[in-house]
């Protein structure tokens, strides 16, 4: 499988956050939206993948996007984790069920391992792919590279 091209659009996608709410890409459309995906909850570069979010909040406030890490772990550990972890404003997707559909509709769920890849996947504000990288797994994606390209849209 290879991870979704720039330039088409996003496939619809409607995952639960920690709180339970249901999170609708259709609906933020008008607004610029990092996919932030991690393998597990409750791993370490995982833990400052999605700090690394949380401490920039401001700044995707400043640029108009949303920030939401993804992974196929279910809400109740997602909440679990969000609590453990200190992420109050960063929305963490629950890719539970169906197992790993939104990331095998990204092209970067790992059948194998039951797991999305680590990845990042940037759309426009209207769902276009603007930026999709897959990442090692044992490496903190690179935010920077990331918040550029935010930038540059």
């Amino acid at each position: 499988m290879e991870i979704v091209r720039v330039g088409t659009a996003a496939p619809p996608m409607a995952l639960k956050d920690q709180d339970g709410d249901l999170v609708n890409l259709t609906a933020l459309q008008g607004k610029r939206v990092l996919l932030s995906f991690h393998p597990l909850a409750w791993t370490e570069v995982c833990r400052l993948q999605m700090q690394a979010l949380e401490a920039r909040a401001t700044d995707f406030t400043r640029l108009g996007t949303v920030p939401l890490g993804i992974s196929v772990d279910p809400v109740p550990c997602k909440k679990a984790w969000a609590e453990a972890i200190g992420i109050e404003r960063t929305r963490l997707l629950s890719d539970f069920w169906p197992h790993g559909r939104a990331a095998a509709a990204l092209g970067i769920f790992r059948e194998k391992q039951g797991f999305s890849e680590r990845a990042a996947v940037i759309l426009d504000e209207k769902g276009i792919v603007r930026f999709a990288k897959v990442y090692p797994l044992k490496e903190l994606p690179d935010l920077e590279e990331q918040m550029k390209t935010l930038r540059e849209l």
